[in-house]
């Protein structure tokens, strides 16, 4: 205490100054308003900058409940989309025909490997909504693999980063087919096997997926045609393409798991035509 007493005893002229200041420039804002406006305005600068800040802080966040919500939000538009019933409108934005909302299911990668020749994801949706194996996989850019295992809570996916993966697939233009598979060498391209050479292929022609898969509808994207292989030999009557991804596989969030409700039933037609022959 007397420490205290010290020091006012010592700064007693300059809190006696900063005193008699603080009462001055009260009486001065209180009686002119200018001054009182000019003071206003400065407290609305700082206060306004603080609760920017603030703000933008709450909303760094909140990143990751938003971006589930925008998810959440594109399957709903996506599935209306899927629904046109104009042909030229869903050509032109490469829509899904005859997939219901009730047959989209929102998912989120929590892992993904894309380093070796079996690649997986595991997806944070399984049995509990839905989910059954050989299901369609696809997100906004285009496909990404078919679910394998499922249980209650979680599902792993065959990744088209997958040596064992092989889908059918088309050159968009000409409707030509063929299966598409990965050689194992670059996480950002796929290879076309099995095109005959009667197709006209262009480099950048688009490449989707086929009407002969009862796993994904058909006309979904794959990627463009990067390279053009042909038999040195002519042995073949085939071409390989090698189609670079629309798809960044090694940077996956949000994916969309199709239900396929015409699967099971073409399935049973053909293993049935399989035992009458």
């Amino acid at each position: 205490m007397q420490q205290i007493f010290n020091f006012i005893t010592r700064n007693s002229y300059r809190i006696l100054f900063l005193l008699l200041l603080g009462i001055s420039l009260t009486l001065t804002i209180q009686f002119h308003s200018f001054h009182r406006s000019k003071v206003i305005s400065s407290a609305n600068v700082v206060s306004g900058s603080i609760y920017k800040e603030i703000n933008e802080t709450k909303e760094y966040l909140n990143l990751r409940k938003e971006n589930e919500d925008l998810a959440l939000e594109n399957a709903m538009l996506r599935s209306l989309l899927f629904q046109v019933k104009d042909s030229a409108f869903m050509s032109k934005l490469d829509t899904i025909k005859g997939v219901k909302p009730s047959d989209i299911v929102v998912a989120k990668v929590i892992k993904n490997s894309y380093s070796v020749y079996e690649n997986y994801l595991t997806l944070d949706a399984g049995a509990k909504q839905g989910i059954k194996p050989d299901m369609a996989v696809i997100n906004s850019l285009g496909i990404v693999g078919i679910t394998d295992d499922t249980s209650e809570n979680y599902s792993t996916v065959v990744s088209i980063l997958n040596k064992k993966s092989r889908i059918n697939a088309k050159i968009k233009k000409s409707n030509h087919f063929g299966s598409l598979i990965w050689d194992g060498k670059s996480t950002g391209f796929v290879q076309l096997v099995d095109v005959p050479r009667l197709a006209t292929i262009h480099k950048g022609d688009t490449v989707v997926t086929g009407g002969q898969s009862v796993i994904f509808p058909e006309n979904i994207n794959i990627g463009t045609i990067h390279r053009v292989f042909r038999d040195k030999d002519n042995q073949t009557n085939f071409y390989t393409l090698e189609v670079k991804l629309f798809n960044d596989m090694t940077n996956l969030g949000h994916v969309y798991i199709l239900k396929s409700k015409g699967k099971e039933e073409i399935t049973k037609l053909e293993n049935q035509r399989k035992k009458d022959e």
